[in-house]
């Protein structure tokens, strides 16, 4: 989870969930960038008080607020992340984190995968979680990205994750759908494609993307884990559940 942002930033969340109730994006952007009253605060306190609350899933994708902060509450930045952050919550999701990856260590082993190492827990600059050997001696690198809810799959990319991608033909995002006992549920493979269409790009040399909100469609998926070629590292039958993220059993994607 990243740290705490700046005053300025945190004021401008707490712009955005109150005006979000009755405007959308668009048209609240337009209002923050040109009214003189939202003058005191940048383009890009904005735009990154923006994308603060979609990492903190304060926003749906549709960008409606989740929480209330009502019409009379003070743009105080005091306030705002006793709304924005919940400790608990964080931990929760960190949990949820590191079962799906210690699901998918023991899903690679008990297929016969040799060299499995869980590299995050070294550190996050390898840009995956999980790096293996296939029986065929052919080199995976696994990032996972776990939830809980199986009606659909957000996913956050990091830019250094894409980079990784698009270097690596072994890379392969892995979803993992984790039970109330951590185990997992499903499993499914996220489209490379679908990733490289969805990721942002910069506009100019003044500003860069660091970390992405994708919504995966269930086009986008395919249960099991499937290497670039379209080789099965991990068979959708022993792991895919019908339904989940709106998965069909036979639904075709290109990896």
């Amino acid at each position: 989870m990243p740290s705490l942002p700046g005053d300025g930033t945190r004021e401008a969340a707490l712009r955005w969930l109150k005006y979000l109730r009755v405007a959308d994006v668009p048209r609240v952007r337009t209002l923050f960038t040109h009214h003189p009253r939202y003058a005191d605060l940048t383009p890009v306190q904005y735009a990154e008080g923006l994308e603060w609350l979609r990492r903190t899933d304060l926003i749906t994708a549709a960008g409606r607020p989740v929480v209330d902060v009502g019409e009379r509450l003070p743009l105080n930045s005091a306030l705002v992340p006793r709304v924005l952050w919940n400790a608990a919550d964080d931990e929760r999701r960190k949990a949820i984190g590191s079962a799906g990856e210690r699901c998918l260590l023991a899903l690679l082993r008990e297929e016969g995968m040799t060299a499995v190492e869980h590299v995050s827990a070294v550190s996050d600059a390898f840009g995956y979680d999980i790096g293996a050997l296939t029986p065929s001696d052919e080199q995976i690198h696994l990032e996972v990205k776990a939830t809980t809810d199986p009606t659909r799959l957000v996913v956050h990319l990091t830019r250094h994750e894409s980079e990784v991608m698009s270097a690596d033909p072994g890379w392969i995002m892995g979803a993992v759908l984790v039970g109330e006992r951590g185990a997992a549920l499903s499993v499914a493979t996220v489209s490379r494609s679908w990733l490289s269409s969805a990721v942002p790009y910069d506009r100019s040399s003044c500003g860069r993307w660091e970390s992405a909100r994708l919504v995966v469609p269930p086009q986008a998926l395919k249960p099991g884990l499937i290497m670039e070629g379209g080789k099965s590292v991990l068979p959708g039958g022993s792991c895919g559940s019908r339904g989940v993220w709106g998965m069909q059993d036979r639904e075709a994607v290109a990896v």
